[in-house]
């Protein structure tokens, strides 16, 4: 029986780890980095919303419950210092990222596109019936 390895798709998230600076209606910054055996990667987040500070943490990979095999989807579940836990799931395609709250295919998401060098990621939070909004990720720091 073979060691288990970290997901393509997981994988593909690498080019997400460093510190980047966030603009749009949450601003502040956010850090992404691997726990050891890289079959996880969290997230630091230090924002601005809605003019109150929100710091939170998210861990990104995998499911793999005891026994089973490994989930297909690349999910994760956020902790905030509001008190408030959020589910995602991401899918990394090309120069897309597209990050579902809840399930794969919510109406609910973010839709951001990386620049040629990956250095900046535009995008939009859509939320059903309105109130998404544009959203910047630049590149402070890669390690």
């Amino acid at each position: 029986m073979s060691e288990p390895q970290p997901s393509a798709e997981l994988k593909a998230l690498d080019r997400l780890v460093g510190t980047w600076t966030v603009t749009g209606r949450a601003e502040g910054t956010v850090r992404y980095e691997w726990m050891p055996g890289r079959f996880f990667l969290s997230q630091h987040v230090e924002l601005t919303q809605f003019g109150k500070p929100v710091t939170g943490l998210e861990v990104i990979g995998n499911l793999r419950p005891f026994g089973e095999p490994t989930g297909a989807d690349v999910v994760s579940r956020y902790y905030d210092s509001m008190g408030n836990t959020f589910d995602y799931v991401y899918e990394l395609t090309g120069d897309k990222l597209t990050i579902w709250a809840g399930a794969k295919g919510s109406p609910a998401y973010f839709e951001g596109t990386f620049n040629a060098d990956g250095t900046t990621m535009t995008g939009d939070w859509v939320y059903p019936g309105g109130g998404g909004y544009a959203s910047t990720m630049t590149l402070q720091h890669r390690p």
